[in-house]
Parts: C-alpha cells; structure tokens; sequence
C-alpha cells in the first residue's frame, strides 16, 4: 500500500509507561500505559517519541518506544526497514 506521497507505508507505533525496573522493560501498570500514536514512517513515530521523552525527562522510571508494526504485518519482507 503506497501513501498518497508516493512513498511505502511502513507502520510505526510510539508508546511508554513507567516501568518497575530501570534495567528491564517490565511496566508497572498496564492500564496507564500512553499509547501516542501510529504513524506511517520512522522520522515521524520519531519525532513524536523524542517529544515524549523529552517531556517526562523528569521521571527516570518513564520510557517510550518506537515500536516498527510494518515488521509485525509483513515480517517475510525483508527489505523493509
């Protein structure tokens, strides 16, 4: 599926929550994870992660993630990245 740009849709989901160790990615509470969005490209799942953490700089167990759904969706294609 090609986006009206011309370019190849490739999925990118960004979320965080705090988590119950800072050297694992076990989060303390399911229920008040933020799920920020999905996003058709890396740059902008990227942007709205830097955004994010930048925000909640302030609290060391909070970390978000990019997470490459188009992988998931698609996983034998290996060209995309």
């Amino acid at each position: 599926m090609a986006a009206e740009d011309g370019k190849k849709q490739l999925l990118h989901l960004v979320f965080g929550g705090e988590l119950k160790n800072l050297s694992g990615t076990e989060f303390r509470d399911l229920d008040a994870l933020d799920i920020v969005g999905i996003y058709p490209d890396y740059q902008s799942a990227k942007a709205a992660w830097k955004a994010k953490a930048q925000a909640s700089v302030d609290n060391a167990h909070m970390r978000y993630f990019v997470v490459h759904l188009h992988r998931l969706l698609d996983p034998d294609n290996k060209a995309a990245s």
